[in-house]
């Protein structure tokens, strides 16, 4: 069977019906579980709410893979180590299994849920609201697996080739995959060598056609204390003697960012490859003014630069530095007159793909706790360095079968673009395999707001995407 031989619209017209009668009930069940990721909750093999998510994931795949003859379900756990679940789907045939192995991968650990939800939704009450769910976890990156799944049922029920799948769908990827590597080791002989790895935990820049995501950056995470007192004192003796922890914190940063420009110093830069340049503004021409859709602008605040290139390159390649955190001064409603002993910042630096994340982590580290001024308490202690991922040259075959995909399923082509995320199981990978193809892709698209209050799941974009993938694992056998 070649690639124009598969039916598509009736491809679509399986992955609906799955996606409507089997994949939104338990997807639902499952935002529904406050499995947030070990960085947030450290007790979460007390709690067994990781436990929960992956025993409803596993009893769906168990269920919905039972027509097919060798499919495997197991969840695998490695000591003091989040579970993750790997699903074995076998070659539709013998031709099909010469082809190079799939692995498709995903996550079921999630974020803690935040404040700001509108009501009558919340991160652990699912909501449907005409074709969106909200709730946590669904968009990022719960569907994974449903999706995965529901394409190898489309694919077989009109008899059309795929290679043998490997799904991974691992629970601490919020928390860095801190795990993963062990499981990457541990599983090697079983993943094989893969031809292509899919992961589907990444964005879109609009829901109207199939985005493939060509980078990702690298990022340094961890804390900025500054102490000047060991307890607070009147604010009306101790201005203008006790120097403010605050005001030293925020000097601390000026090393690394321009207060006025937001620009990180240059030691944090790394060359931008002319085609990703080309790329992003493609990109940015295609979406213009749509690409600030996602943001809730307040008032009159506007973008960085009005210049949707400029503003891809920034997210995609240029360093930039995110406080997500604050420690050490009360709220407002409750502020008294009192000089805070300490200040402690959570920064969170991302940094362009290419660049090395331990070097980075170190020269931070240095730039931050270096001559501390007024001789303060300054320690910076780093909670994570993730490195960022480059994708390969694209395979003529693959190239081709995503224009397809994308002009089947959604009557558009396939765009490109750069991640401002990570994900640190591509650049593992991309280290073992140096010959693999990757398609990084996924529904996180304008206003779904993963991480934060009102996140949702767009099913329009989610049915198609999963038939989408469904022509590539078709064309990834036909090659």
């Amino acid at each position: 069977m070649n690639a124009s031989s598969v039916d598509f619209a009736e491809l679509q017209r399986c992955v609906d019906s799955d996606w409507q009668q089997r994949i939104l009930p338990t997807l639902s069940e499952y935002i529904a579980i406050p499995c947030e990721s070990p960085a947030f909750d450290p007790d979460w093999e007390a709690r067994g709410h990781m436990q929960r998510a992956v025993e409803l994931m596993s009893q769906w795949a168990h269920e919905h893979l039972a027509a097919i003859a060798d499919a495997r379900v197991e969840t695998v756990r490695l000591p003091g180590r989040t579970p993750v679940l790997l699903v074995e789907v076998p070659a539709s045939d013998a031709a099909a299994a010469q082809c190079g192995p799939v692995l498709i991968y995903g996550h079921l650990d999630k974020q803690p849920p935040m404040d700001g939800w509108a009501l009558g939704r919340g991160a652990w009450t699912p909501t449907l609201e005409g074709e969106r769910l909200y709730g946590r976890g669904g968009a990022d990156d719960g569907y994974a697996l449903f999706a995965a799944i529901a394409a190898l049922r489309a694919l077989r029920e009109q008899g059309a080739a795929h290679p043998r799948c490997a799904i991974l769908i691992e629970a601490s990827e919020e928390s860095g995959s801190v795990d993963l590597p062990a499981y990457i080791d541990a599983l090697a002989p079983r993943l094989g060598e893969p031809a292509l790895v899919i992961a589907l935990d990444a964005g879109c820049g609009n829901y109207e056609q199939l985005w493939s995501t060509t980078s990702l950056r690298g990022q340094v995470a961890g804390t900025l204390r500054v102490r000047v007192l060991e307890q607070g004192v009147h604010s009306g003796d101790g201005s203008g003697i006790v120097p403010s922890s605050f005001r030293i914190a925020r000097h601390l940063l000026s090393r690394l960012e321009d207060a006025a420009s937001g620009e990180v110093i240059a030691g944090f830069h790394a060359p931008i490859p002319p085609s990703r340049r080309e790329q992003a503004v493609a990109a940015g021409a295609a979406l213009g003014p749509a690409l600030l859709d996602g943001f809730a602008f307040a008032g009159q605040a506007q973008p960085t630069t009005d210049d949707p290139g400029e503003l891809l390159l920034n997210r995609a390649w240029r360093p930039q530095l995110a406080i997500t955190g604050f420690d050490g001064a009360p709220r407002v409603a409750d502020a008294a007159a009192v000089m805070q002993p300490y200040t402690a910042l959570k920064l969170g630096l991302r940094l362009p793909p290419t660049l090395d994340v331990h070097t980075a982590a170190q020269r931070l580290q240095a730039l931050l706790e270096a001559d501390p001024p007024h001789r303060a308490e300054v320690g910076f202690e780093l909670d994570f360095a993730s490195p960022g991922w480059h994708a390969p040259p694209t395979a003529e075959w693959l190239a081709a079968s995503l224009q397809r995909a994308s002009q089947q399923a959604y009557g558009r082509p396939c765009a490109l673009i750069g991640g401002g995320g990570g994900i640190p199981f591509l650049s593992m990978l991309g280290d073992h395999y140096p010959r693999t193809q990757f398609l990084v892709t996924g529904v996180l698209g304008p206003q779904s707001n993963a991480h934060g209050p009102n996140e949702f799941l767009h099913l329009p974009a989610a049915r198609r995407l999963t038939a989408a993938l469904a022509q590539v694992l078709h064309d990834a056998a036909a090659r």
